[in-house]
């Protein structure tokens, strides 16, 4: 897609054009280009179109609007969405996001159906270590659940919108529910590695880039222009978790929390940490948000939580030890499966048992 782009600015700059300008018929100038340049160039064109935006995107979507939001239509979204729905035979009310190393959060399934996202047309594909890859459909606690055993990350090379394309995915497939987890680094103080921080609010850094899933034009059908954020994470869901953590006996090891994404794949510098901090920002990941403000675009409920796999270093120090590592957090969350899988059984359990 990048290199199509620039191919797509590199031929416009002949005509003095801005990329977003250029028109379908502009990319074949037959009179301006040698005949080898216009056959080399037509073929990578054409490639790219054919596997990039073809096999990808519907063909009706105006191929101006796809090269530069690369945003997926309702029609391909809602094509997706029946794939799942036939082929699992279900419709499922709550839908999981698995954070690194927490995809045995759908392990618990029962009944499962699976889809590899290689195999559901127009799927991203997930490349980071910890990420399955895998789309797990069937029964929890007596309610109807599908999961994302691997989530799609900005650092992939992945616009927003294809990051959270799943969410949409999820809401067509009937999912009312969205639960979210990642892990995350502990800059309060008070946190300890292990620890668990439910999500009340977020800072979103990449939006203050200018980066935000919802991007583009608007289709109504998801959701409005200009959706409100300020009661994003439900409180009842956030309550509820409370009273299951008294129940199991970890409460002390439960938070309630502020959680930031930023773009990665890099750590953060101890400036960022110490100006997060001040912001009052408690965890720190490279997820979710995005995630979380398309959920509630489709206006559906949110729960998500941080398990915190490290500390993070807010004083400049030599030691090796202070630096963040992905081994590191795919141990602590191996270590801490048990109670965050429970934790999230229990309260899906108290949605069905609400709800039947």
């Amino acid at each position: 897609m990048y290199l199509f782009c620039s191919l797509w600015e590199f031929h416009s700059s002949f005509h003095c054009l801005p990329s977003w300008r250029v028109d379908k018929k502009d990319l074949w100038p037959v009179n301006m280009y040698p005949p080898k340049f216009i056959a080399v160039h037509s073929y990578i064109v054409y490639t790219f179109i054919s596997s990039k935006i073809t096999l990808q995107y519907s063909p009706k979507q105006d191929v101006k609007l796809i090269l530069v939001f690369d945003r997926y239509p309702y029609e391909v979204i809602e094509e997706i969405a029946d794939f799942i729905t036939k082929g699992s035979g279900m419709r499922p009310k709550i839908g999981i996001i698995c954070g690194s190393g927490l995809g045995s959060l759908a392990d618990m399934i029962q009944d499962p159906k699976i889809f590899e996202y290689e195999k559901i047309p127009n799927f991203p594909v997930s490349t980071v270590e910890g990420h399955a890859g895998r789309l797990v459909v069937g029964t929890l606690e007596g309610a109807t659940v599908m999961a994302m055993q691997g989530r799609f990350h900005f650092y992939e090379g992945y616009p927003l919108a294809k990051c959270s394309m799943p969410v949409r995915v999820m809401k067509l497939c009937g999912v009312e529910y969205l639960f979210a987890t990642n892990a995350a680094g502990g800059i309060n103080p008070r946190f300890a590695v292990g620890d668990i921080m439910l999500m009340h609010d977020h800072v979103n850094m990449l939006g203050f880039a200018g980066n935000s899933p919802l991007q583009g034009p608007n289709d109504p059908r998801f959701g409005p222009r200009f959706p409100a954020l300020v009661n994003s994470y439900n409180k009842d869901l956030i309550n509820k978790a409370i009273e299951i953590a008294k129940a199991m006996g970890i409460e002390s090891n439960i938070h309630v929390g502020v959680y930031s994404c930023l773009g990665g794949p890099n750590y953060e510098t101890i400036a960022e940490l110490k100006a997060l901090r001040m912001m009052g920002v408690d965890a720190v990941g490279m997820s979710t948000v995005h995630e979380v403000i398309t959920a509630r675009h489709c206006d559906m409920k949110v729960f998500a939580f941080s398990l915190i796999t490290n500390k993070c270093a807010t004083e400049y120090s030599d030691k090796k030890d202070d630096e963040a590592n992905h081994d590191e957090v795919m141990a602590v969350a191996k270590n801490r499966q048990k109670a965050c899988c429970e934790l999230v059984s229990r309260l899906i359990r108290e949605i069905h048992l609400a709800s039947a």
